[in-house]
């Protein structure tokens, strides 16, 4: 997985936090003991859950040292673990995963493990729209023969459609699976940049040497504009994203 940089993260916190709340809000547990929120980032969500089911101990758990720094910082509170996903063993009643799965390389072989620690709801949300412009440039232009010595290895985010997730957990769940395309308006010329670069471009600008990177970020930058145009100082980004919540039946 990449390293993170919170506050760049943080940029877009209102447009980012829109899927958790309505994720949350689809959870029909009452006094749940633990909650457990896999890929925290900063925080700033977890403590909602904290809000929601006050009497639960609400834990937030991120492999990035960085971002368990930030929600530590930001708020004491509450409990924060760093750990990787993959290892995470403990049981929760409700168990959530915002945008995370999709950096988890074959994530759906993972999937089960996870549910299996859900004693009684489990809710995830993953971005589905990697197939949009604001994916696809930077990816094709990382494979142009300029770029691609040094972007060849890198590992993508990406994730699977609701029907899928749903055959998953089916067996042991009752599951409520749907999409949402959210429209965000964003200021500034290069918003849609500014939105990846913080996001599923950081892998690839990690894997260019500095002078590289520049000009591919200006490359970037020119291929966005054409493909999100500026009208009135904002651009408009769709943004497709897949929910699931399951019940334990």
């Amino acid at each position: 997985m990449p390293s993170w940089d919170p506050q760049h993260y943080l940029t877009y916190a209102d447009e980012r936090g829109r899927p958790f709340v309505d994720l949350v809000a689809r959870i029909g547990a009452v006094s749940p003991a633990r909650v457990v929120d896999l890929g925290c980032g900063p925080g700033n969500m977890t403590r909602l859950l904290a809000q929601r089911w006050p009497g639960a101990d609400v834990i937030g758990v991120d492999s990035s040292a960085e971002m368990v720094a930030r929600a530590r910082s930001d708020h004491p509170e509450l409990r924060w673990i760093q750990a990787d996903v993959r290892d995470w063993l403990e049981p929760a009643d409700v168990l959530i995963s915002n945008a995370m799965l999709q950096w988890v390389p074959d994530h759906l072989a993972l999937l089960p493990a996870l549910a299996a620690l859900a004693g009684e709801w489990v809710a995830f949300q993953v971005p589905a729209n990697f197939a949009e412009p604001s994916h696809t440039i930077p990816i094709e232009l990382a494979a142009s023969t300029e770029y691609v010595e040094h972007t060849a290895a890198v590992e993508l985010p990406g994730s699977h459609d609701a029907a899928t997730y749903l055959a998953v957990l089916r067996d042991d769940f009752e599951v409520d699976a749907w999409e949402t395309t959210y429209l965000h308006v964003l200021a500034g010329e290069d918003a849609v940049f500014d939105w990846v670069s913080g996001t599923g471009l950081r892998p690839i600008l990690q894997a260019l040497p500095e002078d590289l990177r520049e000009r591919f970020v200006e490359e970037v930058k020119v291929r966005l504009r054409a493909a999100y145009p500026a009208r009135d100082g904002v651009v408009v980004m769709p943004f497709r994203r897949i929910f699931v919540v399951g019940r334990r039946r």
